[in-house]
């Protein structure tokens, strides 16, 4: 599991699993789960749905 998401990248992930997580804390809705995929590809550096589509943001 090579990482393939950069640091403009991870950093945009991150923002965005915090705002989604906590609008779902919020509303009490479950939906909210998905900010924690999002910050877990942010911490992992890895994303599985760039595999299949050969992307890399690490590349400068």
């Amino acid at each position: 599991m090579t990482k393939n998401i950069g640091e403009k990248d991870r950093l945009y992930r991150a923002i965005a699993g915090v705002i989604i997580l906590l609008w779902g804390i919020s509303n009490a809705n479950a939906l909210g789960l998905i900010g924690f995929v999002v910050l877990a590809t942010a911490y992992f550096r890895w994303c599985p749905l760039y595999v299949p589509m050969d992307v890399d943001t690490t590349k400068n």
